[in-house]
């Protein structure tokens, strides 16, 4: 099965339960719309269907209880596909007035972006599953531009839609824990055919009533609350080298809420340091030694102080 196969089965499954999920289905230019968060309320069930739809059903996601509130857990045993190949949100999509990022296996039927040049991934699928986060629904136009990037027709192209101050697009940001750790390895030209299995979680904020606090919010859960474990096949002495530069405190930028760090450089997202996107902590369990390796740790009290707890 491929990736958008896995994730198409998922969105069936959360257009069927549209109701009680407070979604919507609709159609646009001959693809299917639904929204989780943009024009409705969603809720916790549309939040974790949406992320699984994004890691085209290769990962367990769901909500756990924590100490100081409830806590999003992902875990997969194909999390290389599942994270990078597929929930990366690595495709800037951009049509006249129209900007949202994309998420989710069409990336991996699109296949332009460098990153499937050294992870497996690429595919012609029969279908075509995507997450935009965004509060406005595509038009036609934008349909018409994702298909034209695609191996198949609008009819067989399926759009979630949520922004991050929504419940579910605050859920499926915060399900990224596993994968900023994966981005972050592999932008340390880790070599990620070692990494077996992966586990990660983070803190569910508030949900915030505007877009840039949200975005502010959900960063923080996973830059100073998220907590990954990895388990790789790899030498130790690697392992070692690599793992102090994997939590986000190994970034300059580190210590503040991302709020604050993102008007200190002027509301430019791409002048932030890259290697900040990634969890507070980072452990590393190697089934070829069965040595553990871990580096960084949460900061509670700077997310209180994010959160206004």
């Amino acid at each position: 099965m491929t990736l958008n196969e896995g994730a198409m089965k998922c969105a069936d499954v959360l257009a069927a339960n549209a109701g009680p999920w407070r979604c919507a289905v609709s159609m646009v230019g001959g693809a299917r719309i639904i929204d989780c968060g943009g024009a409705v309320a969603g809720g916790l069930q549309a939040g974790l269907q949406m992320a699984r739809v994004c890691m085209a059903g290769l990962a367990d996601v769901t909500l756990q209880a924590g100490a100081d509130g409830p806590l999003i857990q992902v875990m997969s045993d194909d999390p290389i596909r599942a994270c990078l190949a597929a929930q990366y949100a690595g495709w800037q999509i951009q049509v006249g007035k129209f900007f949202a990022m994309g998420s989710g296996p069409m990336r991996a039927a699109a296949g332009r972006e460098a990153l499937f040049d050294h992870i497996p991934g690429r595919e012609q699928p029969p279908c075509a599953v995507g997450v935009l986060e965004t509060r406005k629904h595509p038009t036609e136009e934008v349909v018409a531009y994702i298909v034209g990037s695609l191996p198949g027709t609008a009819e067989k192209l399926t759009l979630l839609v949520a922004p991050a101050s929504s419940m579910a697009g605050t859920i499926q940001v915060v399900a990224r824990s596993l994968e900023t750790a994966l981005h972050k390895l592999h932008e340390l030209k880790f070599d990620l055919r070692q990494v077996v299995s992966g586990y990660g979680v983070a803190p569910l904020p508030p949900i915030a009533a505007d877009e840039g606090k949200a975005i502010g919010w959900t960063n923080d859960a996973i830059l100073y609350g998220g907590r990954v474990v990895l388990w790789v096949r790899a030498d130790d002495e690697i392992l070692d080298q690599v793992g102090p530069k994997v939590p986000s405190s190994a970034s300059p930028d580190y210590g503040a809420p991302f709020a604050e760090i993102f008007r200190r450089y002027q509301g430019d997202f791409y002048k932030i340091d890259p290697l900040l996107f990634s969890p507070a902590a980072v452990e590393f369990r190697n089934l070829k030694t069965g040595k553990v390796h871990a580096f960084g740790r949460t900061d509670p009290d700077l997310l209180r102080r994010s959160f206004g707890a």
